[in-house]
Protein backbone atom coordinates (compact mmCIF):
# COMPACT_ATOMS: atom_id res chain seq x y z
CA UNK A 1 0.00 0.00 0.00
CA UNK A 2 1.25 3.50 -0.81
CA UNK A 3 2.06 6.00 1.89
CA UNK A 4 -0.57 8.74 2.14
CA UNK A 5 0.76 12.09 0.97
CA UNK A 6 -0.58 15.19 2.67
CA UNK A 7 -2.12 17.56 0.15
CA UNK A 8 -2.90 21.19 0.82
CA UNK A 9 -5.90 23.03 -0.67
CA UNK A 10 -3.79 24.33 -3.60
CA UNK A 11 -2.73 20.77 -4.45
CA UNK A 12 -6.38 19.71 -4.42
CA UNK A 13 -7.38 22.61 -6.70
CA UNK A 14 -4.62 21.74 -9.19
CA UNK A 15 -5.52 18.04 -9.14
CA UNK A 16 -9.22 18.76 -9.71
CA UNK A 17 -8.34 20.92 -12.72
CA UNK A 18 -5.98 18.27 -14.14
CA UNK A 19 -8.56 15.51 -13.63
CA UNK A 20 -11.03 17.54 -15.64
CA UNK A 21 -8.60 18.56 -18.43
CA UNK A 22 -4.89 17.71 -18.28
CA UNK A 23 -4.32 19.31 -21.69
CA UNK A 24 -4.55 22.82 -20.23
CA UNK A 25 -1.38 24.89 -20.24
CA UNK A 26 0.42 25.70 -16.99
CA UNK A 27 -0.79 29.30 -17.41
CA UNK A 28 -4.43 28.16 -17.66
CA UNK A 29 -4.11 25.78 -14.70
CA UNK A 30 -2.39 28.46 -12.61
CA UNK A 31 -5.03 31.07 -13.45
CA UNK A 32 -7.89 28.71 -12.60
CA UNK A 33 -6.17 27.55 -9.38
CA UNK A 34 -5.51 31.15 -8.31
CA UNK A 35 -1.71 31.05 -8.35
CA UNK A 36 1.18 32.15 -10.53
CA UNK A 37 2.73 29.91 -13.17
CA UNK A 38 6.05 28.99 -11.55
CA UNK A 39 4.59 27.76 -8.23
CA UNK A 40 1.90 25.91 -10.19
CA UNK A 41 4.53 24.20 -12.37
CA UNK A 42 6.58 23.27 -9.25
CA UNK A 43 3.47 21.89 -7.56
CA UNK A 44 2.60 19.70 -10.57
CA UNK A 45 6.22 18.53 -10.81
CA UNK A 46 6.18 17.57 -7.10
CA UNK A 47 2.83 15.76 -7.49
CA UNK A 48 4.39 13.73 -10.32
CA UNK A 49 7.62 13.01 -8.43
CA UNK A 50 5.76 11.82 -5.32
CA UNK A 51 3.51 9.54 -7.37
CA UNK A 52 0.27 11.42 -6.67
CA UNK A 53 0.01 11.95 -10.44
CA UNK A 54 0.82 8.56 -11.96
CA UNK A 55 0.14 9.29 -15.63
CA UNK A 56 -1.23 11.98 -17.87
CA UNK A 57 -3.20 10.32 -20.65
CA UNK A 58 -5.86 10.95 -23.27
CA UNK A 59 -9.24 9.43 -22.47
CA UNK A 60 -10.43 7.77 -25.67
CA UNK A 61 -14.13 7.33 -26.39
CA UNK A 62 -14.31 3.53 -26.69
CA UNK A 63 -17.41 3.55 -28.91
CA UNK A 64 -15.80 6.05 -31.30
CA UNK A 65 -13.03 3.51 -31.92
CA UNK A 66 -15.39 0.56 -32.33
CA UNK A 67 -15.20 -0.92 -28.83
CA UNK A 68 -18.91 -1.04 -28.06
CA UNK A 69 -18.99 -4.10 -25.80
CA UNK A 70 -18.24 -4.07 -22.06
CA UNK A 71 -18.54 -6.94 -19.62
CA UNK A 72 -17.53 -7.53 -16.03
CA UNK A 73 -16.09 -10.97 -15.45
CA UNK A 74 -15.96 -12.54 -12.01
CA UNK A 75 -13.06 -15.00 -12.05
CA UNK A 76 -12.48 -17.85 -9.62
CA UNK A 77 -9.09 -19.53 -9.58
CA UNK A 78 -8.79 -23.29 -9.24
CA UNK A 79 -6.48 -22.81 -6.25
CA UNK A 80 -6.19 -19.23 -4.98
CA UNK A 81 -2.62 -19.60 -3.73
CA UNK A 82 -0.10 -16.77 -3.66
CA UNK A 83 1.82 -18.34 -6.55
CA UNK A 84 -1.32 -18.74 -8.70
CA UNK A 85 -2.43 -15.19 -7.96
CA UNK A 86 0.98 -13.80 -8.92
CA UNK A 87 0.95 -15.86 -12.13
CA UNK A 88 -2.60 -14.71 -12.97
CA UNK A 89 -1.67 -11.09 -12.21
CA UNK A 90 1.18 -11.29 -14.76
CA UNK A 91 -1.05 -13.00 -17.32
CA UNK A 92 -3.69 -10.26 -17.06
CA UNK A 93 -1.05 -7.64 -17.95
CA UNK A 94 -0.71 -9.23 -21.42
CA UNK A 95 -4.43 -9.07 -22.27
CA UNK A 96 -5.36 -5.64 -23.69
CA UNK A 97 -9.10 -6.45 -23.46
CA UNK A 98 -8.83 -6.26 -19.66
CA UNK A 99 -8.87 -2.57 -18.76
CA UNK A 100 -9.38 -3.06 -15.01
CA UNK A 101 -8.44 -6.03 -12.86
CA UNK A 102 -9.20 -6.08 -9.15
CA UNK A 103 -8.38 -8.88 -6.72
CA UNK A 104 -11.44 -9.07 -4.47
CA UNK A 105 -12.78 -10.90 -1.45
CA UNK A 106 -15.72 -13.27 -1.37
CA UNK A 107 -16.81 -16.18 -3.54
CA UNK A 108 -14.59 -15.16 -6.48
CA UNK A 109 -10.99 -14.01 -6.65
CA UNK A 110 -10.95 -11.33 -9.36
CA UNK A 111 -13.21 -8.78 -10.98
CA UNK A 112 -12.26 -7.84 -14.55
CA UNK A 113 -13.63 -5.06 -16.72
CA UNK A 114 -13.32 -6.33 -20.28
CA UNK A 115 -13.76 -4.12 -23.36
CA UNK A 116 -14.23 -5.68 -26.80
CA UNK A 117 -15.55 -4.93 -30.28
CA UNK A 118 -18.66 -7.02 -29.77
CA UNK A 119 -20.01 -10.11 -28.02
CA UNK A 120 -18.22 -12.44 -30.47
CA UNK A 121 -14.85 -10.92 -29.58
CA UNK A 122 -15.72 -11.18 -25.87
CA UNK A 123 -16.63 -14.84 -26.39
CA UNK A 124 -13.25 -15.39 -28.08
CA UNK A 125 -11.50 -13.71 -25.13
CA UNK A 126 -13.51 -15.80 -22.67
CA UNK A 127 -12.92 -19.16 -24.39
CA UNK A 128 -9.40 -18.71 -25.76
CA UNK A 129 -7.79 -16.76 -22.95
CA UNK A 130 -9.66 -16.92 -19.65
CA UNK A 131 -11.23 -20.37 -19.71
CA UNK A 132 -8.35 -21.93 -21.65
CA UNK A 133 -6.11 -21.23 -18.67
CA UNK A 134 -5.69 -23.99 -16.05
CA UNK A 135 -5.51 -21.37 -13.28
CA UNK A 136 -9.18 -20.46 -13.85
CA UNK A 137 -11.95 -22.71 -12.56
CA UNK A 138 -14.98 -20.48 -13.20
CA UNK A 139 -15.99 -17.22 -14.86
CA UNK A 140 -19.30 -15.43 -14.43
CA UNK A 141 -19.99 -12.53 -16.79
CA UNK A 142 -22.22 -9.51 -16.46
CA UNK A 143 -22.80 -7.64 -19.71
CA UNK A 144 -23.13 -3.85 -19.56
CA UNK A 145 -26.26 -2.63 -21.36
CA UNK A 146 -25.78 1.08 -20.61
CA UNK A 147 -23.06 3.11 -18.92
CA UNK A 148 -24.52 5.75 -16.62
CA UNK A 149 -21.24 7.26 -15.38
CA UNK A 150 -17.66 6.73 -16.51
CA UNK A 151 -14.96 8.88 -14.97
CA UNK A 152 -11.37 8.51 -13.88
CA UNK A 153 -11.66 11.58 -11.62
CA UNK A 154 -11.26 10.82 -7.92
CA UNK A 155 -13.53 12.53 -5.35
CA UNK A 156 -10.81 14.72 -3.84
CA UNK A 157 -11.70 16.56 -0.62
CA UNK A 158 -9.87 19.32 1.16
CA UNK A 159 -8.89 18.26 4.69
Amino acid sequence: MSEKILLDPSDIRVLRILQRDASLSIAEIAREAGMSQTPCWRRIKKLKETGVIRHIVAVVDREAVGLSFVAYSFVKLTVPSRENMETFDKLIQRWPEVVICERITGAVDYLLKVVADDIKHYDDFLRLKLLDNTLVSDVQSRIVVHTVKDTAALPLREN
